[in-house]
C-alpha cells in the first residue's frame, strides 16, 4: 500500500511501509463489526480499549484491546 491511502494516510511517508501496514491492519480490526457470542448477530463494536458491546442485544464484555477473539499467530 502506498503512503497516502487507506486509513494511514495521516502518517504520510513516515516510520516506514511495515509499521504502517501493520497499524492499519490493526485499526481495520478493531474497527469493524464481529459477530456476538452471546445472540450470533453481527453487532459487536469496540467501545473503549478492551471493552467491546453488541449492538443488538446489549452484551458487553472484556476481551483483547484490539479484537475480541484473541488470535495466536
Amino acid at each position: 500500500m502506498r503512503a497516502g491511502v487507506g486509513v494511514t494516510k495521516r502518517f504520510g511517508a513516515r516510520y516506514g511501509a511495515r509499521l504502517r501496514k501493520k497499524v492499519e491492519e490493526i485499526e481495520l480490526e478493531q474497527r469493524a463489526i464481529h459477530v456476538c457470542d452471546k445472540c450470533g448477530r453481527k453487532a459487536v463494536r469496540r467501545v473503549s480499549v478492551g471493552i467491546w458491546e453488541c449492538r443488538k442485544c446489549g452484551y458487553k464484555f472484556a476481551a483483547g484491546a484490539w479484537s475480541p477473539k484473541l488470535t495466536s499467530k
